[in-house]
């Protein structure tokens, strides 16, 4: 009674327009008030304070001030322009570009919104000018974006990674498969797209041009390298591999190429702050409520519930794929993580989930509620950028959309897929 008292109070305070942070805490708040009186808050700045100050959610500001770096020098560019050279000979090679430069761009930012920001302001203008509806030119940068939360480095798998107690590493590796399937399976969707609708050819193929473009582009190349290198190499942490990414970004953009000035900087480090901001708010109130739900003993009663109705993993994961294909409907990744990890993962263990597994379940279900209003972050993003109507590219966004929950039923389904290499390198 009592967790549903909570989630009525939390609904109707989202509802106000009451930011999700500040609604999770004031609802914390007053369960531990009803529980236990005004005394049950005396140590409720100390378990916000040490919920935001976990090492590996340091990984999170930095990606952000990376990903941010290199949206304000010319990193996207340099990578849009090599794409281009190599996909451009397709039919609907534009198409294909987006999604290319995604994700790669994917491997860089962790990002969605900040893939869109970096990309869709000039790939969006550019598929409308060559004649591609623009309802399509934004549902394939928002779609395409999604990427960045499946392809590692990936900030909702770090912040599952945190409230699960699960391997950072891990979980990126388990994205590497299913990231690259669902990018494939866009551009396939995208060629037919092209063939039906006759979307043009953007360039002829010359190695010369691709040579010459991976040259420019080749300093931006090594910024995966370093990322993901030295993670997957056991050489650096997860958070020490976001921190190299930084250094890595300010030497390429300011040393190198020399396009990154002092107000590029600035402009960085205020939107990183921001974004940083919003999303430790966010782990700050929630801690309050992880301890008043662990106090109550919530998630085991949960986990003895759904036990006693199914034992089949499988069937556990249908429910919950459903149950986070709603969240996502209404609820940001990171506060859909926050809010409901530490409940489910009681239910997780007993019934013999693997914790990295699942983590990919999750992330991929909280990719495709970017996809999908009344929230749809990254798909609000993309649609801004393209002047176009939500409703209307939500239409045509379906076929990809569709792709995102092909490639989640192959993950839920079929494990070897994203467990191949985790079991390969680390087990």
């Amino acid at each position: 009674m009592t967790v549903a008292l909570m989630f009525l109070g939390l609904v109707a305070l989202i509802l106000l327009n009451v930011p999700i942070a500040i609604s999770l805490g004031i609802v914390a708040m007053g369960a531990m008030v009803y529980s236990g009186g005004m005394d049950a808050l005396l140590n409720s700045a100390i378990v916000m304070f040490t919920g935001a100050t976990s090492f590996p959610l340091l990984a999170i500001p930095l990606f952000i001030l990376a990903g941010a770096i290199m949206n304000t020098s010319s990193l996207s560019r340099r990578l849009i322009a090599f794409a281009s050279a190599l996909l451009g000979f397709i039919k609907g090679g534009l198409a294909m570009i987006t999604i290319g430069t995604s994700m790669f761009f994917a491997e860089i930012s962790g990002s969605a919104v900040a893939d869109v920001a970096a990309m869709g302001s000039i790939l969006i203008p550019a598929m409308k000018k060559k004649g591609y509806p623009k309802e399509f030119a934004a549902a394939i940068m928002s779609s395409s974006a999604t990427l960045a939360v499946i392809i590692p480095p990936s900030i909702p798998m770090i912040l599952y990674a945190v409230m699960a107690d699960a391997s950072v590493v891990q979980i990126f590796v388990a994205g590497i498969i299913p990231g690259i399937l669902a990018g494939g399976g866009m551009m396939a969707l995208s060629y037919w797209y092209a063939r039906r609708y006759n979307y043009p050819v953007e360039e002829v193929f010359q190695w010369s041009k691709v040579r010459s473009t991976f040259k420019d582009a080749a300093w931006a190349f090594l910024l995966p390298v370093i990322i993901l290198g030295g993670i997957f190499g056991g050489i650096v942490t997860a958070t020490e591999g976001a921190a190299l990414a930084v250094l890595a970004a300010l030497f390429i953009g300011g040393v190198i190429y020399r396009e990154l000035n002092w107000k590029h900087l600035y402009t960085a480090m205020i939107e990183g702050g921001i974004q940083t901001a919003i999303v430790m708010l966010l782990v700050a109130s929630s801690a309050l409520l992880g301890v008043y739900l662990t106090e109550q003993q919530m998630p085991q009663q949960l986990a003895v519930w759904l036990s006693s109705i199914t034992q089949n993993k499988y069937a556990v994961l249908a429910i919950l794929n459903v149950f986070f294909l709603l969240i996502g409907l209404f609820l940001h990744s990171a506060a859909a993580i926050i809010l409901v990890v530490p409940i489910v993962m009681p239910l997780v263990k007993a019934v013999g989930i693997d914790p990295v597994h699942f983590g990919l379940i999750v992330t991929l279900n909280l990719g495709i509620g970017q996809q999908t209003p009344p929230v749809a972050s990254v798909l609000m993003a993309s649609c801004s950028i393209a002047k176009a109507d939500m409703w209307k590219v939500t239409r045509v966004n379906l076929p990809f959309i569709g792709v995102l929950v092909a490639t989640l039923l192959l993950v839920t389904y079929v494990p070897a897929v994203p467990m191949f290499l985790v079991d390969y390198f680390y087990r």
